[in-house]
């Protein structure tokens, strides 16, 4: 009667794979075909040619979901706050004009610059600054993200800034900018504060925040319509700061912090007793549920990009440099 020899065999076996997978190993570092663990090590979020192909995709998409009102046509190239925007301004859109956009011009972008820091780990993500053809000579500086090797590049923070008010960043030998931690200490406030001092600014006009058309002057905006002519409007300011909403830092030139981050507000209109509300506009008519008869709540979705100050440097106030805000739902009573 024979012995059982499996698990000799097992052994032998289990030795010949692994000499297979070294001699693999040794042949692919010989060859100098290696793997690189994105998760670990610091590299460029992407190369100048993904990051100009990248740009690409999102504006062929966004140029047709333009055309025909359809947000299912650039769903996968925009997300977080952009990604709300947008959605909501195509079904408006779609709703008054199912035949699709009667204005349709393509976009199209020109002199574009590419700041993209290295970093381990994902997200990925870089800026890229650009001049369009519409919003007058303005700047499109827009955040591209990337949650991991199989996913697309996506769009989750656009703004609109004047050529000169873009703020220079910090760039090594190479030209790679440099990621800031949400969470870094060297700054006037920690970026991942950002949202929610910002929602409490509005409401208080307390917190460290510099003069200007966003954060003094639109307080003043919405002191001047909180009582109109037979209406009030109340204000809700919430933070919104985990998945694709989450804040973005990069080092600025001189040491600051150039932080992208997202709010989300309500605005309340309450007809007084005995009145009722304007009608609303098309566009805000195709994204309210009820009947506007003394009241009309809308959700709007706001993303902003401020100068973050080195902490013990001038004033140590954050500077909100632009703003961009869209109307995402609405509800009538």
């Amino acid at each position: 009667m024979s012995r059982d020899r499996g698990p000799r065999r097992l052994r032998r076996l289990d030795r010949r794979v692994l000499i297979a997978a070294s001699a693999t190993a040794l042949s692919l570092t010989a060859s100098g075909c290696v793997v690189v663990h994105g998760e670990r090590e610091v590299l460029p979020s992407a190369t100048r040619a993904e990051a100009a192909k990248a740009l690409q995709a999102f504006t062929t998409a966004y140029n047709k979901a333009d055309k025909a009102y359809d947000s299912s046509l650039d769903a996968e190239h925009t997300t977080g706050a952009l990604g709300d925007i947008d959605a909501a301004r195509l079904k408006a859109g779609h709703a008054n004009n199912p035949d699709g956009n009667p204005g349709y011009t393509p976009m199209k972008f020109s002199d574009v610059k590419y700041t993209i820091p290295k970093k381990a780990g994902w997200p990925r993500w870089f800026v890229a600054d650009a001049a369009g053809n519409k919003g007058g000579s303005a700047r499109w500086v827009m955040v591209f993200l990337r949650g991991g090797l199989g996913e697309p590049w996506q769009v989750s923070y656009l703004t609109l800034m004047a050529a000169g008010q873009v703020p220079k960043f910090k760039t090594d030998k190479d030209g790679w900018a440099e990621t800031v931690d949400v969470n870094a200490a060297d700054l006037a406030v920690e970026p991942a504060d950002l949202s929610k001092d910002y929602a409490t600014y509005l409401k208080s006009g307390q917190g460290a925040f510099a003069d200007g058309p966003h954060t003094n002057g639109w307080r003043a905006k919405r002191t001047k319509s909180a009582k109109q002519p037979g209406r009030v409007t109340q204000y809700l300011d919430e933070p919104l700061t985990s998945g694709d909403y989450a804040p973005l830092a990069l080092r600025a030139a001189d040491g600051g912090a150039v932080v992208f981050f997202t709010t989300r507000y309500y605005a309340k209109e309450t007809a007084y007793t005995g009145t009722s509300l304007p009608a609303p506009t098309d566009a805000v008519r195709a994204l309210t549920k009820g009947e506007v008869k003394q009241s009309l709540t809308m959700e709007l979705m706001s993303n902003q990009v401020a100068l973050d100050p080195a902490k013990g440097s001038g004033d140590g106030k954050v500077s909100v440099l632009s703003r961009l805000e869209g109307l995402t739902s609405a509800q009538g009573s």
